[in-house]
């Protein structure tokens, strides 16, 4: 009897066989893209012009990733560019995840103000020029900080964590305080305990931002050859080919190309940026799903 209880129907089969399918053709049309671009990356140059390579490429090699890597500085850009995510995202989330811990607490008198003056920093900018000149009054430029300080607190990530603070049982911080807590320890051992998935979330954030950013070097440390960051080269590497391809006349063509395609170091620069990104993230990717605080306050 219990066997013909679970027993599944012809309809219910029918609906898992297309739920199947569904899922199947959206997981192709999820991976089609990276897929493509790591097809080719990894084609031969000649043969990448002539087009029509999808998801495996025609002529394997790795000729295109010699290239980029044969570059000079790019081993110093990516030992700059992880000590600039791994620092930049610790800086960022313990600075907004405090400053989102005081805007969450109602005896903070100021929490308003702070909490507008912080939203107005989202739609107003003084721009690119007094940026540059505020950084040259605080002598970050051609320094290694100007690229943790200034984005240090971000008004979106104190407000997302806020709204996830808010919604924590407030019993908690006043049975702490019972026991004689104070507000570092309430913050160290409850609350942030307890923010693990938004704090996840923020951390990807932080780390891709800081991972994928090229301007700040090129507009205050591109004549800082130890300071430069693996983006900027890559960003050089492509300008360099670019311009290298416009300007070969019609004998050097067929040279220049058997040697070098800009699209195949386009997609090769893509797969070498967002390889890391890849391997980050399926370790936060469990934090995303499930809260922590079911069962935190017992009736």
């Amino acid at each position: 009897m219990a066997g013909k209880a679970f027993q599944m129907t012809k309809s219910e089969r029918v609906f898992d066989i297309f739920l199947y399918i569904f899922l199947g053709i959206i997981m192709l049309v999820t991976l089609y893209p990276f897929l493509n671009v790591l097809a080719i990356s990894l084609n031969e140059s000649t043969d990448t012009v002539r087009g029509g390579i999808y998801i495996w490429p025609r002529v394997l090699t790795l000729d295109n990733y010699k290239q980029i890597f044969s570059y000079t500085g790019l081993i110093q850009g990516f030992k700059i560019s992880i000590l600039r995510t791994v620092s930049g995202t610790i800086l960022g989330l313990i600075s907004s995840s405090m400053l989102a811990f005081t805007l969450s607490r109602p005896e903070f008198r100021a929490r308003k103000f702070v909490s507008y003056f912080l939203a107005m920093t989202m739609y107003f900018s003084g721009g690119m020029v007094p940026m540059y000149i505020l950084m040259r009054d605080l002598n970050l430029i051609g320094t290694f900080w100007i690229y943790i300080l200034p984005g240090a607190v971000s008004a979106f990530n104190v407000f997302v964590i806020r709204s996830f603070m808010d919604g924590l049982p407030f019993a908690l911080q006043e049975s702490a305080k019972l026991d004689g807590a104070n507000d570092f320890v309430i913050y160290y051992k409850i609350i942030m305990p307890l923010c693990l998935p938004v704090l996840a979330t923020i951390t990807l954030f932080l780390a891709v931002g800081q991972w994928n950013e090229w301007f700040t070097t090129y507009l205050y440390n591109g004549n800082k050859p130890h300071l430069t960051t693996l983006q900027y080269e890559l960003m050089k590497v492509l300008a360099t080919t670019n311009q290298g391809s416009g300007m070969v006349n019609a004998n050097d063509m067929a040279k220049q190309m058997a040697q070098i395609s800009p699209e195949s170091i386009k997609m090769a620069i893509t797969i070498v940026v967002t390889l890391p990104i890849l391997v980050v993230y399926p370790f936060l990717q469990k934090y995303f799903v499930g809260g922590m605080t079911l069962g935190a306050v017992k009736a």
